[in-house]
């Protein structure tokens, strides 16, 4: 940075002595309670580069499309994903690609990027109407039952699938296993113990992680012997760029923890939104309906994409409960973000969820409007980063096309099948420990529609 830079950049402020909250916690308690209270606050007062103080370090939060843009885009290469993410679940998601950074990060997409190509996406499509069909054979008309950790175990059967090729003959009680392993990994960035502790968060994390490296290295073998089929763990085990460019036995196990966690518990957060404002608003229920039973039983993935009202509520319900509220970096050499200094060695955390209901840029952003999305409005347009539920520049979601499949999918089989009421006024109560999920479970019932396509 030169002088003349310096000179021009403001510091960031001093943390307020009411935004300080409890002794090392600091802030972290408010945020679990209600991140948008806490987010906007600091907003009215600081602004779009705000201090804060968690856990005993000096933060920034990055609020407002052009704060976080700017992180995101990241031209001069001064934030770094892996010392941010391993400060909340690094040990047990290291290796994967949002833990990785600059030419290591840049090298292993351009493998992976062959594991998502519109080939790879057609036969994940043709595998996905199976298991979903298989995942919902249980699921009881007419009866109440947390519709959050129905789904969840849904898409962990869709993963164990479609990332697993023959790991759908593992029992049910070895799945669950797994699931309650995943789970205890992302929770652990909750903890307040970062360390291997026993009976703390990270003390239970390191053992989950040692089951799911466990389990795949189990398969791991004979995916390297077989040839190359269409399940990831397959095709991660096969790929290669032009250059001859392939993963390591750890690249691999590593790739398919972290892509298990993300295509799993992103798409079940956004399922249950879609599913609770649908209920809510019945209207557009039967618009989604019109279009699934417009469709075949097992629409490939031209028709998937071709689901225009579904599509609007799907980025609605991603606008409104990002699965992944807040993106964090971390500096590693002084850099400038809105004219604010921030200097080597600082923690920022990127409110994309804030972002995602700040009035600038949304027409009333509290109320369920797909129509924002139509041709015509495209609020999301109203800046390059309004609306950013994956994440942006060289690390935006490298599987958000196949997330999307996987949701419309879903949602095409339940609307075909199914129709259902929530009260207009319910609230999901939020656990913001981790990803955003609802205490109750999202309590749900279907009912069978009265004509079957």
């Amino acid at each position: 940075m030169t002088a003349e830079i310096r000179e021009e950049t403001r510091q960031i402020a001093t943390v307020r002595r009411e935004d300080r909250g409890l002794p090392w916690i600091g802030g972290f308690l408010d945020y679990q309670r209600d991140p948008i209270a806490l987010y906007r606050r600091h907003w009215e007062h600081y602004g779009a580069v705000a201090p804060a103080y968690m856990l005993g370090k000096n933060t920034v939060m990055l609020l407002g499309p052009d704060a976080c843009g700017e992180a995101l885009q990241n031209s001069d290469k001064a934030f770094a994903n892996e010392p941010a993410w391993s400060q909340l679940v690094g040990p047990f998601f290291h290796g994967g690609l949002m833990l990785i950074d600059f030419d290591v990060h840049h090298g292993h997409r351009r493998i992976m990027q062959e594991a998502f190509t519109p080939e790879r996406l057609d036969g994940y499509t043709r595998r996905l109407h199976p298991a979903i069909e298989q995942g919902t054979a249980g699921w009881e008309a007419g009866k109440r039952f947390p519709a959050h950790w129905r789904l969840k175990q849904l898409t962990l059967d869709i993963a164990a699938d479609l990332f697993m090729g023959g790991a759908r003959e593992t029992s049910r009680a070895e799945m669950a296993r797994v699931n309650r392993a995943f789970i205890t990994c992302v929770q652990a960035a909750a903890g307040v113990v970062r360390a291997d502790v026993p009976f703390t968060r990270w003390g239970r994390a390191y053992r989950a992680r040692k089951i799911l490296e466990d389990f795949l290295r189990g398969y791991l073998p004979a995916k390297r012997a077989g040839e190359s089929r269409d399940d990831i763990f397959s095709v991660l085990c096969h790929i290669e760029t032009e250059d001859g460019e392939r993963f390591s036995d750890d690249d691999v196990i590593n790739h398919m923890i972290f892509l298990m966690m993300a295509a799993h518990d992103t798409s079940t957060i956004t399922t249950a939104t879609i599913l609770q404002y649908l209920g809510q608003h019945p209207a557009w229920q039967q618009r989604c309906r019109d279009e699934a039973t417009a469709l075949g039983p097992a629409p490939d993935r031209a028709e998937l994409e071709s689901l225009v009202a579904i599509d609007l509520v799907m980025k609605e319900a991603l606008r409104l409960r990002a699965p992944v509220p807040v993106l964090v970096r971390y500096a590693v050499k002084d850099t400038v973000v809105q004219g604010t200094r921030i200097p080597a060695g600082t923690m920022c955390a990127l409110g994309i969820q804030f972002t995602h209901l700040m009035e600038e840029y949304w027409t009333n952003p509290m109320v369920f409007d797909p129509e924002r999305f139509a041709p015509g409005r495209r609020e999301d347009r109203s800046h390059r980063f309004a609306w950013e539920p994956f994440g942006g520049g060289v690390h935006k979601c490298i599987g958000l096309r196949f997330a999307g499949l996987e949701v419309k999918a879903i949602m095409h089989r339940l609307l075909r099948r199914y129709h259902w009421t929530v009260d207009p006024a319910y609230v999901p109560p939020l656990d913001h420990h981790s990803l955003p999920f609802p205490k109750d479970g999202q309590p749900i019932v279907l009912r069978e529609n009265s004509w079957k396509p």
